[in-house]
């Protein structure tokens, strides 16, 4: 199986997605565990049906040291026992940020305000930035129906 485009082929394509590139290695020095980081990659990406991200994350996570009880219960995270009240926060977010079209009014203003209680003004800039960029990613591999199941951990440097 092949991608129906190769986005780095096209001039136009190959400069945004080298920004979006950037925008998320800026984030991987953000104050955000980096713990959190990859479950919000990964709920997003669930919800979205990429496969292309899925492959990525989960096996960066793993390779970060991410246990694989946590690994298989992020899309039940809600009756999950295994993560923090910070992660539970950054994860509702990520999934109403990423369901924006599915709920009435975007975030609830609930939702903010238990993101809010667990990280800081810079944490919660970094969630938002994460939330939009993951899901810019997302929607061009499932466009495209970028392949996924080669990847390898350090791959995308």
């Amino acid at each position: 199986m092949s991608a129906r485009l190769n986005m780095f082929d096209s001039p136009i394509a190959g400069k945004v997605w080298k920004h979006i590139i950037s925008a998320g290695k800026a984030l991987a020095d953000s104050s955000l565990p980096a713990a959190t980081q990859e479950l919000v990659k990964i709920r997003a990406s669930q919800i979205n049906g990429c496969s292309g991200c899925l492959d990525m994350h989960t096996k960066e996570a793993a390779a970060a040291g991410e246990t694989s009880v946590r690994l298989n219960l992020i899309a039940a995270w809600r009756e999950a026992t295994v993560f923090t009240e910070a992660e539970r926060a950054a994860l509702e977010l990520t999934e109403q940020g990423t369901r924006l079209a599915d709920g009435a009014g975007g975030v609830t203003d609930a939702a903010w305000a238990n993101a809010a209680k667990h990280h800081d003004e810079e944490q919660l800039a970094a969630l938002v930035s994460l939330i939009a960029v993951i899901n810019a990613f997302n929607r061009g591999n499932v466009i495209v129906q970028q392949p996924a199941g080669s990847y390898q951990p350090g791959q995308a440097g």
